[in-house]
């Protein structure tokens, strides 16, 4: 790395301290200025020290002339200066030819001998590992990137107040994205609540979402919180919110502008302050124009819209979330599977028109059938006589150009790999007899 003579506090060089991570990492000072960058850094993204070294970090890895955190990102160095504190975000980066790639950054303090302070940036480039969030019981799998946008918008959008309305097609996990907001969210400590339009009765409005007082209908012995004073402080989280009814479209609106409401029987105004994370597979602005969803309601819910990908659009990610899935089968179940690596490349073949919930009852089906812990190709449940299936790819062994060296498969082989195996980088390596590490390299020089 680029020369640093300046020392840590117990005495080690820095320049020392920075080479000792495998992962590009660089030395920032208070200002934002670079100071040094480690070898693992000038080899990943094939520059000298030299060529960053007093440059500001958001110049190089932005392109922006400002610190991210005055462009509303999670910034890292105001974290590390302003607390002392390891702070660790997910950031979109631009490499040197300014193409995007989405990175987890660790950041940390390092003092000098003479007291100054850094910013010691360690950066975790996704493509080489699944990323994983966990909400609660539940986690958020991937490293496709169109996974990593996505989660890179439900970031950006969980840090403001705004209302946000989730779209994707039916088992693409919205639920699991409106609790990732809640969990990014400054609201993290409050209350998480759901509310299901599809099972909301219009007789049934003012007392399941606004509560009601004792005696305020027959039979009705106590007073009972609502749902939205209960998601007061927190998030509510309308999901299927396209089949709500108009006359009760009417109503939300009313509760959701003002934040005050009375309970059914009530006299006293109450309010509640609650953020809104809606979320359909219908095309609301179709809706609106057909008057069967109010537009004051879209406008209000949708301020900022977050469209998540099928699972067709990310097959890479498919090993992962299988593994995760079915890990809970077996806590379950009290059981332990895996995928064969044919398995796993079987899945990736299939376009899954039913999204992560289909892959979850293929799954399950696949574990309660299977002879052993290994769940081979024939165990799999898949309807290929879908019409929104694509035949799954042929179990035969790979054949493909090989490079000049020992006669592995070279980097004229790529396109024909990715396509056939779905895009997963991961099998694409495999099948190779290279590293994943040695796949990226070669996408990129490409």
């Amino acid at each position: 790395m680029d020369t640093m003579t300046d020392t840590t506090t117990d005495g080690l060089q820095i320049s020392s301290v920075l080479d000792m991570h495998e992962n590009p990492m660089v030395l920032i000072d208070e200002h934002y200025r670079i100071v040094a960058a480690n070898h693992a850094y000038q080899e990943a993204y094939g520059v000298l020290a030299a060529d960053i070294v007093g440059r500001h970090c958001h110049e190089i890895s932005h392109h922006s002339p400002m610190p991210c955190h005055q462009r509303g990102e999670d910034c890292p160095h105001q974290a590390v200066f302003s607390t002392g504190q390891a702070h660790e975000v997910r950031h979109v980066h631009f490499d040197p030819s300014n193409r995007a790639e989405h990175v987890r950054i660790r950041g940390h303090a390092i003092m000098g001998m003479a007291g100054q302070r850094y910013l010691g940036e360690e950066i975790i480039r996704l493509v080489d590992q699944d990323e994983v969030i966990t909400c609660g019981e539940m986690q958020m799998v991937g490293r496709s990137p169109a996974f990593l946008r996505c989660l890179h918008h439900i970031e950006m959008a969980a840090r403001t107040e705004a209302s946000i309305l989730l779209h994707g097609e039916s088992g693409v996990g919205k639920e699991l994205a409106a609790s990732a907001i809640h969990h990014f969210s400054a609201r993290q400590r409050g209350p998480f609540i759901t509310v299901d339009c599809t099972s909301l009765p219009d007789t049934l409005f003012e007392s399941e979402i606004l509560g009601h007082e004792r005696g305020a209908f027959t039979g009705c012995l106590g007073r009972k919180r609502g749902l939205f004073e209960t998601a007061d402080g927190g998030t509510l989280f309308l999901d299927e919110i396209g089949e709500l009814p108009l006359a009760m479209q009417a109503k939300f609106l009313r509760v959701l502008e003002s934040g005050s409401f009375r309970r059914l029987g009530g006299a006293e105004t109450l309010h509640a302050d609650v953020r809104v994370v809606a979320a359909t597979n219908r095309d609301l602005r179709e809706m609106v124009a057909a008057r069967s969803f109010r537009a004051d309601l879209y406008y209000r819910l949708a301020a900022i819209t977050v469209s998540l990908p099928p699972l067709r659009e990310r097959r890479e990610d498919i090993p992962g979330i299988a593994r995760v899935l079915l890990q809970r089968i077996g806590a379950s179940w009290g059981g332990r599977w895996e995928l064969s690596r044919e398995a796993e490349i079987r899945l990736c073949a299939y376009d899954f028109p039913g999204n992560v919930r289909e892959l979850r009852n293929i799954l399950q089906k696949a574990a309660a059938l299977a002879a052993g812990p290994v769940i081979l190709v024939e165990d799999l449940d898949l309807d290929l006589e879908d019409g929104r299936s694509t035949p799954s790819v042929p179990i035969a062994a790979v054949r493909c150009p090989t490079g000049p060296t020992h006669g592995r498969p070279g980097p004229a082989a790529l396109p024909a790999l990715l396509q056939r195996f779905g895009g997963n980088r991961r099998l694409v390596a495999d099948a190779m007899g290279v590293s994943e590490r040695t796949v990226y390299r070669w996408l990129r020089q490409g």
